[in-house]
Order: C-alpha cells, then sequence, then structure tokens
C-alpha cells in the first residue's frame, strides 16, 4: 500500500502536465510533433541534479546560460540506439555555439548503461534508474526516448518526444542557441 502510494505521489506531475490549459496549448507543436515555445511562454524545468554514470555530480544550474539538451535513454531502448549516433553528431556540431548535452538514463543497471555510453556518446549521462529526473518535469517525456532543449536562461524551449536525428536537432539546437538572453 505504501508503495502505490508513493507511484501515485511520482505520478501527479505527469498527470498534472496532461490535463488541460498545460504550457503546450500556449507553445507550437510542429507537424513533425516536436514542440517548441515562444521565449515568453517557456515553462521553468524541474531541478535536474543527480548522479552521473561515470562518477560525480551534476546539477543543471551549473550550466544557465548555455542551452542544454537533455535526452533520456535506455540501453534497452531500440529507437535510443538508433539515435545516439545523431545526438553525439548534434553535439560535436553545436557545443561551440554555446550547447552542451546531457543524458539521463532510466531503468537500467549502471553496467548496461555504461556499456551502451562507451564510444557512442561524449557527454555526461545522469543515473536515474527510477526515472525521478523523468517524472519531475512539469513536461514528463511521456514515451523513451525523448529529448528536451532548455534555452540559456534555463526554460524548456523545444520538446520531441520520439526518436530524432540530426537533421531535426541540429537546426532546433543552433535556432535556440542563436537567441539573445
Amino acid at each position: 500500500m505504501r508503495r502505490l502510494a508513493a507511484v501515485a505521489l511520482m505520478l501527479l506531475p505527469m498527470a498534472a502536465a496532461c490535463s488541460g490549459g498545460s504550457w503546450e496549448d500556449k507553445c507550437e507543436t510542429t507537424a513533425k510533433g516536436v514542440i517548441e515555445c515562444a521565449a515568453d511562454q517557456r515553462p521553468d524545468p524541474p531541478k535536474v541534479a543527480g548522479d552521473l554514470l561515470t562518477g560525480g555530480r551534476y546539477d543543471l544550474t551549473q550550466d544557465r546560460g548555455k542551452v542544454v539538451v537533455v535526452n533520456f535513454w535506455g540501453s534497452w531502448c531500440a529507437p535510443c540506439r538508433a539515435e545516439a549516433d545523431d545526438l553525439e553528431a548534434t553535439y560535436q556540431a553545436t557545443k561551440d555555439k554555446g550547447a552542451t548535452f546531457l543524458g539521463v538514463n532510466l531503468r537500467d543497471s549502471p553496467d548496461a548503461a555504461k556499456a551502451f555510453e562507451e564510444g557512442r556518446v561524449t557527454y555526461p549521462s545522469l543515473f536515474d534508474p527510477s526515472g525521478k529526473v523523468a517524472l519531475d518535469f512539469d513536461v514528463p517525456p511521456n514515451a523513451i526516448p525523448a529529448t528536451v532543449v532548455i534555452d540559456r536562461d534555463g526554460r524548456i524551449a523545444a520538446v520531441i518526444r520520439r526518436a530524432t536525428v540530426q537533421t531535426e536537432l541540429t537546426p532546433i539546437v543552433e535556432r535556440i542557441a542563436a537567441e539573445a538572453t
């Protein structure tokens, strides 16, 4: 019973995000299902912090002033495997423009997550086996993989709730990185 209550409490932010009048109603959804918000309509993300797969800690606030691309993934996820090279290519193409990337690994063992990342990506990932980081978002991903682009002011600028490719993601990141703060 206690476990059921804890799960229900974790799902409350997700239910709130799916209810009418959410931030998505104020943003534009493209024909390809990408949600992009005008600068004056962007919501704040929840606290994003935790232990990195490779050791150490990460806190989103340390990257204020940069565009942060947060990708939710799992080693068990075939679409995550398919998009990994595109995410790395976008990271390499945009890091000199003030963008950084952060993976958030869900529902994995540390060994499986590290094995998946090895040789695929050079940016760090949080280890979040319970999915707490995703559930804490006011705009939690409803599918894995999912990618959230946070602007230089620390607000959610775009959300992709499916696998993405470099030709789609790079222009979004570059456009957000080019905005004046």
